[in-house]
């Protein structure tokens, strides 16, 4: 059992640690990676910039761990959703809702997931943690569809990795090209009603990929002004 003097040293280590990235993350979202700047990174957060070197090699690092705790945190919700305990068609139709409303609801996990692709872009390389994050994501997708095998809902032979690969794309990272989808789809996604015809199709669209009977209509949805 450690003594009292090194838990409080441990407690106040990871606070330091957790205000540093939510301040990080305000202002690499606000700003930008090229804008934003270690000084006032630090200062927000009550720092020194010399700290912040103690936990990362440099700006990128610090904007590469502000991404992997989003996604972290992303993850780390689902449990409390019961997704097991739903029919196949119900838990994944939630789980997709789920993700995409995180985009929807968090301008900056929006802002920092542009960031992310102009720094692979540019051809900086910091990698990431996203693959060993998303591992439970992957498995609980795996179990949805399993049990959608099994219960006929669901077409065999899905592979649940690429499932996730291919869903993100319209359900989450379309949301970094927002003008692209407006412009193809003939409707404003900035608006509430158009980012909810766009929210029901991109999941039906995706259901549909997997479902062995009863597919959702692909019609273009009628989106009201106002």
């Amino acid at each position: 059992m450690h003594p009292p003097r090194e838990t409080e040293a441990f407690s106040r280590k990871r606070a330091t640690l957790e205000r540093l990235l939510a301040e990080a993350r305000r202002i690499f979202a606000e700003k930008g990676l090229a804008g934003a700047r270690l000084e006032e990174i630090a200062s927000a957060a009550g720092v020194t910039r010399q700290l912040i070197y103690q936990y990362f090699s440099n700006k990128e690092s610090l904007f590469t761990s502000v991404l992997d705790e989003s996604t972290a945190q992303i993850i780390k919700d689902l449990p409390s959703m019961d997704l097991d305990q739903l029919p196949p068609r119900q838990a994944l139709t939630a789980l997709l809702e789920y993700l995409f409303d995180q985009y929807g609801a968090d301008p900056e996990l929006r802002s920092l997931a542009q960031e992310s692709f102009r720094l692979h872009e540019h051809g900086t390389h910091n990698p990431n943690r996203f693959g060993a994050i998303a591992a439970p994501l992957i498995e609980l997708i795996g179990r949805i569809l399993k049990r959608g095998v099994e219960s006929g809902d669901f077409l065999p032979d899905v592979d649940a990795r690429m499932f996730c690969g291919a869903s993100m794309l319209l359900t989450t990272l379309w949301f970094t090209s927002r003008h692209i989808t407006s412009t193809a789809t003939g409707f404003d996604t900035n608006t509430p009603a158009g980012l909810e015809a766009w929210r029901s199709y991109a999941i039906d669209f995706v259901l549909s990929a997997v479902l062995a009977t009863n597919r959702p209509s692909l019609s273009r949805p009628k989106v009201h002004a106002g």
